[in-house]
Parts: C-alpha cells; sequence; structure tokens
C-alpha cells in the first residue's frame, strides 16, 4: 500500500498510550511529574497528557527522535539508567494495565506548533482512512484540515500519519482555550458552508473516527 510523501529528513514521533489503574491514576502522574526528568534526559517529550472526556485513566505521551538508530541507542540507554529504572519504572510498572505505541511521521504539509499561552486544553482525533494511503486520501484529508483552521475556531498543533501501529491513521491534535471555547468552535463549524464541502468530501475516504479530550501535565513541554 502506498504510504505517499512525507517530511524530508528522518525525524519521527512514537506516540504511547498506556491505561492505568483507576485506583493508582492520581499516583502514577504525581509520579511523572516528579521523575520524568530521568527520562527527558535522553530525548525530546513532546506532551505528555491524561485523559479527561473519550476515555478514562488513559496517558498519551509523545516522543521526537532523529531517526531509529537514535530510538535504539535511547531504549539501550534507559535500559541501564538506575534512576530511571529505580526510582520511577520499577514503581510505576504495577499501575499500568495496559500499553501501546506507534510510530508515525508528521504530514507533509504540518509543522508542529505550540499553543499561544498555557492553560488550554487539548483534542486528540484518531481517523482511520481507507487502505491506500496518502496517496488515495491525502488532498481530501488536507482540505478538511485546513477548512477547520480557517474558520479560526482552533489550534493545530499536529497531525501525525502512522508508520508503525494501525496503518492509514492520522492522528491529529487540537489546541482549545477551554472545553466550551471548543464547543463554540464546533457549533460554528457546522454552519460553515466551507467546513460542510471539505469535510463532505474527505469522508468518502474515512473508516472510522474517535476523539479524547487532553489535559496536560504539569510536566509537558506542550501546555
Amino acid at each position: 500500500l502506498a504510504t505517499g510523501p512525507r517530511q524530508d529528513n528522518s525525524t519521527f514521533y512514537e506516540i504511547r498510550t498506556y491505561d492505568i489503574k483507576p485506583s493508582k491514576m492520581k499516583e502514577f502522574l504525581e509520579m511523572i511529574n516528579k521523575h520524568i526528568h530521568f527520562r527527558t534526559a535522553h530525548s525530546e517529550l513532546v506532551g505528555f497528557w491524561y485523559t479527561e472526556l473519550g476515555a478514562m485513566n488513559k496517558v498519551y505521551h509523545i516522543w521526537k527522535y532523529d531517526n531509529f538508530a537514535h530510538r535504539t541507542s535511547v531504549r539501550h540507554a534507559i535500559a541501564n539508567d538506575k534512576d530511571w529504572q529505580g526510582k520511577l519504572i520499577s514503581v510505576v510498572l504495577p499501575f499500568i494495565e495496559k500499553q501501546h505505541n506507534e510510530v508515525a511521521y508528521l504530514v507533509p504539509w504540518c509543522q508542529l506548533g505550540k499553543p499561544p499561552k498555557e492553560g488550554g486544553v487539548y483534542e486528540w482525533v484518531t481517523f482511520q482512512m481507507k487502505p491506500g494511503g496518502p496517496a488515495l486520501w491525502g488532498e481530501a484529508f488536507r482540505a478538511a484540515i485546513n477548512a477547520h483552521i480557517n474558520t479560526g475556531y482552533t489550534r493545530l498543533i499536529g497531525a501525525f500519519h502512522t508508520e508503525y501501529g494501525l496503518l492509514n491513521t492520522v492522528h491529529v491534535l487540537w489546541w482549545n482555550e477551554s472545553p466550551d471555547h471548543r464547543a463554540a468552535g464546533r457549533h460554528s463549524a457546522h454552519e460553515d458552508a466551507r467546513v460542510v464541502a471539505a469535510v463532505r468530501d474527505s469522508v468518502r475516504f474515512l473508516e472510522s473516527q474517535q476523539n479524547a479530550l487532553l489535559i496536560p501535565l504539569q510536566c509537558s513541554p506542550l501546555k
């Protein structure tokens, strides 16, 4: 299946999602905030969030790598980091019920953005597209995303296309000032003929979609 064009360099992002035992969620988040610096000493953390709506007791975190050799060296280093293993991993591992990871690239027309200020909320939207890759649905998907951006109600942080994991998946990360701001923007977009037309065209290639409202941790670079 065609994967289509992507960014010109080898940089990729590892997207990790963990399901946490409900009784241990508060303690897990406290431990991450306290000790994540042992992990970020080895590679760049893009963001770390917990879910507020759409899923319960789940965390999302994104790590940036220069290439696969870089990731291999980082994984080797953290496996031998006594502080990371002893002060955090050995403590929180029993709190985790399930782990999942994906490797994804930013789509070629998107650069990783930042919110205009701290204190907002993030929306993580996952689109499962029809097999064939961006060569099939890329332009229609881009038009739909741009139509939402152009309304001005939300801010795009990043759009990621999977390379490992469930293929033909695009994750889109949005930022809004608040859940109410997001709700008002969605209402406006649904009444905007430009958005309606672009979405109608792109859903021809859509299999399914789901979303979650995310709250950044104190330690998250994206807040």
